[in-house]
């Protein structure tokens, strides 16, 4: 097989009426040599896929080459007039705009092009927005958990490409939690949103470029693009964020740290209920279970019984809230989806039940979506063990595992 293919492992999807056809070559390639990115594999290929379109290009902060340098400068530098268009994602460009807060359309004070917001009145690129484009270029660093939006933007922009005639093109990234993690609940079809885009579990342990071939050739999409992934090179599924000698760079507000992604997994879903803190705010958001009225000796008891591997627990009380402080290995063992719904019970109990009886409105909306069903609150609420509730995933994660092998790009 040539270096070419090696670097690069193209899957193209035709259309007939609502079907989609992924190519066969789906198979994980072996790479050697030193780590590289998709964006610099590219460059390092002098942009050969790009000659000649015109370019729009899905970006924000956490778009750096392995040297640090910003993609769009990158591709600005190799393609000149070829780089027509940006495209950001929730957080802005920048990554400094709070969670679920609206962003306008604006000009890139870097290259001094337009920047057209995805996180805005419109979340899939309009026919308008593609106008000036042949080409998508998609290059975020996600965190691999179904409700972070990163992947959402990816898979609705995916779609108005197919429909607007435009080829898409992911350059991969490392999953910073590696790619062997996958727990949680499936999607309902009616709490699909912009927080469950796509029917994966809530941890899914893939790359963007494997995500992205996934859902073109399940037709989790109603069209799907001409698709390309450059995929890494040297990187493989049993490496955490640790193991590629990168620099993180927070990949929104409360996603500082490298680790932050196995917290937001450890209390993400429990920091939709009432009177909660999960620490934002603090020097580890997402470190923090605690609720008011939670005696702390009592909720260390119980978080060490649940025998969690690589997990952590010292009890804490401020203003009220009372609960735990997690520290979790970036090898972790334990099964952190899970803990976040035993943490969740716990605490619900500990409180009274007030962190679900409270729940309404908007909030409870989220929380569902953000689960993908009604059926963690309704069981919570009719005193179902939040140990029962864990185990009821089991098949579909076993059956999830299966199902993205033939779509997986790497060992």
């Amino acid at each position: 097989m040539s270096s070419r293919r090696n670097f690069l492992l193209s899957s193209a999807a035709f259309l007939t009426g609502c079907q989609t056809f992924p190519s066969a070559q789906t198979q994980p390639v072996a790479a050697s040599g030193p780590f590289m990115l998709g964006i610099d594999v590219l460059a390092s290929r002098n942009f050969d896929l790009l000659r000649g379109k015109r370019v729009g290009l899905i970006t924000n902060h956490t778009s750096v080459t392995g040297r640090g340098e910003l993609t769009r400068v990158a591709m600005k530098r190799g393609l000149g007039s070829g780089l027509v268009a940006l495209y950001g994602p929730e957080h802005g460009i920048d990554g400094t705009v709070g969670a679920g807060k609206h962003i306008s359309t604006r000009r890139d004070p870097v290259t001094g092009l337009t920047v057209y917001s995805l996180y805005g009145p419109t979340r899939k690129p309009t026919p308008q927005m593609l106008a000036p484009i042949d080409v998508m270029v998609f290059d975020l660093q996600d965190i691999g958990c179904r409700s972070y939006t990163y992947i959402s933007t990816m898979v609705v922009a995916m779609e108005a490409c197919a429909e607007n005639g435009k080829d898409f093109i992911v350059l991969d990234r490392p999953n910073p939690m590696g790619g062997w993690r996958v727990e949680g609940p499936p999607l309902e079809p009616r709490w699909k949103s912009f927080v469950s885009q796509i029917p994966v579990p809530y941890v899914h342990g893939m790359t963007a470029g494997e995500l992205a071939m996934m859902t073109a050739a399940r037709g989790w999409i109603t069209r799907a693009p001409r698709l390309n992934v450059v995929k890494m090179q040297s990187w493989s599924r049993n490496m955490v964020w640790q193991d590629t000698g990168l620099r993180w760079y927070r990949t929104s507000p409360n996603i500082p740290h490298a680790t932050s992604p196995l917290y937001y997994v450890a209390t993400g879903i429990l920091g939709g209920g009432a009177a909660l803190d999960i620490g934002i705010g603090t020097e580890n958001p997402f470190g923090y279970a605690g609720a008011s009225g939670v005696n702390p000796q009592a909720m260390l008891a119980a978080c060490q019984r649940y025998g969690m591997s690589g997990v952590s627990f010292a009890p804490y009380s401020k203003g009220g809230f009372g609960g735990v402080r997690l520290s979790i290995d970036p090898r972790a063992q334990a099964d952190l989806t899970a803990l976040d719904v035993l943490m969740l019970g716990d605490l619900n109990r500990l409180n009274g039940g007030r962190v679900i009886g409270r729940m309404g409105g908007d909030k409870l909306n989220l929380f569902h979506k953000v689960y993908g069903s009604e059926s963690l609150y309704n069981h919570l609420r009719q005193g179902r063990p939040a140990s029962s509730i864990v185990s009821g995933w089991s098949g579909f994660t076993r059956s999830f595992r299966s199902d993205r092998q033939r779509h997986l790009l790497y060992a």
